[in-house]
């Protein structure tokens, strides 16, 4: 039978999301770590209070800050964030059990076609109940091992069956109970998605935590913009033999610092970042909406995105200008070269709607080039916090999801399901 996408793709049925909740999530990883360091609650407070300026709660010593480096990372601006930081407060009326889960996505999509990892699971919290000026949102973002890597992405076929087979069951209960078990406690063979090792704990650094953060300081404070940060959960054992879960700020991936891609930058990684920049044009000139692609090495990216304030740093189509300058030439050139009718400007926008920020709002409804259209996001979000109009019971995700990227998930797992099972894999 053809795949169900609400249930083999993206779940948001509220009835199944009760048992993923943030207290759940964040005691699964303490009791990974055998109990010992942070509480979940502590853990919990730390992740924010990377927000604040060091030296921190007292009780979280020694732990990441905003102040860290000069409130850089990576080398790029790193803001502090009160509003979000304040929820490291003990007494903080935001808390632990403030966040719920609001969606569960399968990104089998993402897993290389040699098998090395089959994918990523994620959990969306959010902050509840909704309210306007009080958005917050964490996303756990697991890499699955694939138990058997001397087979390929066959090795990652359990993964692929699980998904397919929810599409056939229409018991949500029943869905819920195989759902919690694969989050928690995994596929026969498999580790569960759920663990300290998924987020970035592991030899190559694989997974992440990101943070979509819109918490407001309150009537009199001035307004924040929307802020997307990505982390790396972590264990600290350098003082053994007790070891710490901790969460460490990291660069948002292929996300560069919006300021490189301005000509008369004075960055000194700017004329790299522009030369490589060039080489990257090929893959922007794409004309698909799914498959438009760069790559960014790590040494350009900045440690958050900024999806709302115009013209700042993370607006790259304010930082490049209108040109002309020989960054804008080499870009023409290069789209000459692969025969390409694309602008160096539709160019920079494709960019943009990769980044964080852009995917999120920047380019929500706005022209890339080529004729297509970026897809709407759902009010600086994919995965919301408000019912489905469709369906109550349900949360609402966005028309870029729904009506874009789904379908193209969709596609890869329904292309590998009726793939012939490769001689010698596991049942």
């Amino acid at each position: 039978m053809p795949l169900d996408i609400r249930r083999s793709l993206a779940v948001t049925e509220k009835s199944i999301l009760a048992r993923f909740g943030g207290r759940r999530v964040f005691s699964r990883l303490v009791a990974d770590q055998g109990g010992v360091g942070f509480t979940p609650e502590q853990l919990f407070r730390q992740l924010w209070d990377t927000q604040n300026p060091a030296p921190g709660q007292p009780d979280l010593p020694g732990m990441p800050h905003c102040t860290d480096q000069g409130n850089t990372l990576n080398g790029f601006p790193y803001v502090c964030r009160p509003s979000e930081g304040g929820q490291a407060l003990p007494t903080s009326v935001i808390n632990l059990d403030s966040y719920a889960a609001v969606g569960l996505y399968n990104r089998f999509d993402l897993a290389p076609v040699d098998g090395a990892h089959c994918g990523e699971y994620r959990i969306v919290l959010a902050k509840l109940p909704f309210t306007p000026a009080l958005r917050n949102f964490i996303i756990f973002e697991a890499v699955l091992p694939n138990p058997h890597p001397e087979l390929g992405l066959e090795g990652c076929r359990p993964v692929a069956s699980f998904w397919g087979g929810l599409s056939a069951e229409a018991d949500a209960r029943v869905r819920a109970d195989k759902l919690e078990a694969f989050y928690f406690t995994g596929l026969p063979g498999f580790e569960p998605v759920v663990g300290m090792n998924h987020y970035g704990n592991n030899p190559m650094s694989l997974g992440q935590v990101r943070t979509n953060q819109f918490l407001q300081g309150g009537p009199n404070a001035p307004p924040v913009p929307w802020m997307m940060r990505e982390f790396k959960l972590v264990s600290d054992c350098t003082s053994q033999p007790s070891c710490t879960l901790k969460f460490l700020p990291a660069t948002v991936k292929t996300n560069p610092f919006g300021g490189l891609f301005n000509p008369a930058s004075t960055d000194p990684r700017a004329a790299a970042f522009q030369s490589h920049f060039v080489t990257q044009v090929a893959g922007l000139a794409v004309n698909d909406l799914n498959r438009f692609n760069y790559a960014v090495p790590d040494t350009f990216n900045a440690g958050q995105s900024d999806s709302r304030t115009p013209g700042v740093a993370d607006d790259y189509l304010a930082q490049l200008g209108p040109g002309p300058s020989p960054f804008h030439a080499a870009i023409g050139q290069e789209l000459a070269r692969v025969g390409s009718t694309l602008t160096p400007r539709d160019v920079v926008a494709r960019a943009q709607a990769l980044s964080c920020g852009g995917c999120h709002q920047r380019n929500s409804g706005r022209p890339v080039g080529g004729g297509l259209t970026w897809p709407a996001s759902a009010n600086f979000v994919h995965s919301t916090e408000n019912d489905d109009p469709a369906d109550p019971g349900r949360f609402a995700i966005s028309p870029a999801l729904r009506d874009q990227f789904l379908p193209l998930r969709k596609a890869v797992l329904e292309r590998f399901l009726q793939a012939p099972t490769q001689l010698g894999a596991v049942p």
